[in-house]
C-alpha cells in the first residue's frame, strides 16, 4: 500500500463533506505532475485529506482510494469549472478516481505545526512554494503524521 496527501478547498469539498457521501469522486485535477501522482494509485491506497486555501489549512483526516484511475469527466463538461476545451472523448488528458472516508482527526493539523515537525521536514507539502494538489508521503511520514493527531 501507497501513502498521499490531497488537497481540497473545504468549500469544494471537505473532510465532512466526505464523512456525509461515503465516497465521492476526486477530480479536477490540472496539473500534470500531481495527475501522474493519480494514476499511479492503487485501491486500497491511503491519502491524508488536506484541507487548502481556507482560514485553517492542515491536514484533517484520512481518506482511501475505492477506484483506481479512469478518465476525468468534468474535462469533457462544458458547464465545469474544470472543463478543458483540448480535451475530448478519444483524448481526455486528465485522471480522475473515486475516494471514501476513513477517518475524521479531532482538530486540524494546521501547515504552521507539520511544519515545526522534524519527522516531517522532507514532506513536499512544508517546503516554501510547494504547491501541488497531489503528492506521494512515505510510510514514516504517514506514521509521523498519525502520532500527532
Amino acid at each position: 500500500m501507497a501513502y498521499w496527501l490531497m488537497k481540497s478547498e473545504p468549500d469544494e469539498l471537505s473532510i465532512s463533506g466526505l464523512q456525509k457521501l461515503g465516497s465521492a469522486r476526486w477530480d479536477g485535477v490540472r496539473n500534470y505532475q500531481a495527475r501522474n501522482f493519480l494514476r499511479d494509485m492503487a485501491v486500497g491506497d491511503e491519502f491524508f485529506f488536506y484541507h487548502s486555501s481556507c482560514p485553517e489549512p492542515g491536514i484533517a483526516g484520512i481518506g482511501k482510494i475505492t477506484e483506481a484511475a479512469y478518465p476525468d469527466p468534468t474535462a469533457l463538461d462544458n458547464k465545469s469549472h474544470y472543463f478543458d476545451a483540448k480535451a475530448s472523448k478519444d483524448k481526455n488528458p486528465w485522471t480522475a478516481i473515486d475516494v471514501a472516508h476513513v477517518e475524521t482527526f479531532s482538530k486540524v493539523l494546521g501547515l504552521g505545526y507539520l511544519k515545526q515537525q522534524a519527522a516531517l521536514e522532507q514532506l513536499p507539502l512544508v517546503h516554501k512554494g510547494s504547491r501541488l494538489s497531489v503528492m506521494p508521503v512515505t510510510a514514516e511520514q504517514w506514521a509521523a503524521v498519525l502520532a500527532l493527531r
